[in-house]
């Protein structure tokens, strides 16, 4: 007796997440962020430099095509 399968398919959502750049005050070095266009058009927050650990406050601003513009700053 043979089992036949059936295949679930799961509902995918679109993608909520984006990559943006921003460049290190303190080391120099490009950053790479993902950014959250659900959370609004204009977010801020406080994340530390992966390379070299100084805390960078964030401003990501959303243009109307969904693209994130990074700016970080020194906390």
């Amino acid at each position: 007796m043979t089992k036949s399968k059936t295949s679930k398919r799961r509902k995918t959502r679109p993608s909520t997440d984006v990559a943006a750049m921003y460049v290190c005050d303190s080391c120099g070095e490009e950053i790479v962020v993902p950014v959250d266009i659900s959370a609004g058009t204009h977010q801020d927050y406080v994340e530390d430099c992966p390379v070299c650990c100084h805390p960078m406050t964030l401003h990501v601003d959303i243009d109307a095509d969904g693209e994130a513009h990074v700016e970080g700053a020194h906390e």
